[in-house]
């Protein structure tokens, strides 16, 4: 009976790949202008909005490239504790972490290309950042900066 139990989760871990390969042409719908407040200033981003769980699950898998500047910004419209990993992702990122009020609450720096790791967000987000590597060490972006823009409000100060 185990061996039956394997094959059934094995083929349902081809069934998922297959369909995850399916979909690399799938992008976020909409896109939009958010800024990040920190200490060094006012840092802007074009960013794709991942607002459904079709759009959140292929999120910046098979990208070969990110511009400086851009990035994808994951919606999960109420708080909650998430985590994201690097399955078929072809480029390192920065993970911004941000709560409803806009705060952000933690970053995850360089994530690891084709990682399975799981990175959380420590803390009930509404909403993930994902930019290229390097761009929170860039621009100093740290827990307790502000997101404006999208669903976030207006710009505030830090």
């Amino acid at each position: 009976m185990p061996h039956c139990i394997a094959r059934v989760a094995a083929a349902a871990l081809i069934a998922c790949s297959a369909l995850l390969a399916a979909l690399p042409a799938a992008r976020a719908a909409g896109q939009d202008t958010i800024e990040i407040v920190t200490r060094t200033g006012v840092h802007a981003f074009t960013v794709e909005l991942a607002t459904n769980a079709a759009e959140r699950a292929v999120g910046l898998m098979y990208r070969k490239e990110l511009p400086e500047g851009h990035g994808m910004l994951f919606d999960f419209h109420d708080e909650q504790p998430v985590q994201f990993w690097m399955h078929n992702t072809y480029i390192s990122l920065d993970m911004i972490f941000i709560a409803g009020d806009g705060r952000v609450v933690r970053v995850a720096e360089n994530a690891k290309p084709m990682s399975d790791e799981l990175i959380p967000s420590g803390h009930p987000v509404r909403a993930v950042l994902e930019v290229i590597a390097g761009t929170a060490r860039k621009f100093g972006i740290a827990p307790g900066d502000r997101v404006t823009g999208a669903f976030f409000g207006k710009r505030g100060g830090r």
